[in-house]
């Protein structure tokens, strides 16, 4: 408790600021994708942060990006739920999208040793957000037909 609590103290008040948004905001994430499913929470999403053109980032933008991805994964870990990487990059996908950017929303799997693994990530003008190495393997993105979701 005492090194959270010091990291705490460490975070500026925007950086805290963030932290607290991306916990409070990951439990309804949790909830929608419990209730509705992937592909409806994906639809939803999309549809809710429509209204802007989807643009490449400046360099700023990139690194804001970087660090919105680094605090969805510390409110992941020590949040009001423990929020999977599917959570934490929907979340950070649909707030990218809301400023008019265009991220892409990459489900990857991997096997190692007999055991299947799934990872979630965001990628920015073709850089994974968050990620140090990754070893899954992207899936395609599926074809959604008109009425879905």
């Amino acid at each position: 408790m005492g090194n959270r609590l010091q990291g705490w103290r460490r975070l500026g008040w925007h950086e805290r600021a963030s932290f607290t948004g991306f916990a409070l905001l990951l439990a309804p994430m949790h909830i929608l994708l419990a209730t509705a499913g992937y592909a409806r929470t994906r639809h939803w999403l999309e549809r809710l942060s429509n209204g802007q053109t989807q643009r490449q980032p400046t360099s700023g933008e990139r690194d804001q990006a970087r660090k919105l991805a680094e605090f969805a994964s510390m409110a992941g870990r020590h949040g009001l739920v423990d929020a999977t990487c599917l959570r934490q990059s929907l979340l950070v996908y649909f707030l990218l999208r809301r400023k008019g950017l265009a991220p892409k929303l990459i489900i990857g799997v991997r096997r190692r040793d007999e055991v299947f693994d799934a990872h979630a990530w965001v990628e920015l003008d073709g850089i994974a957000l968050g990620q140090a190495e990754l070893a899954h393997a992207p899936l395609p993105e599926p074809v959604m037909q008109r009425g879905e979701a």
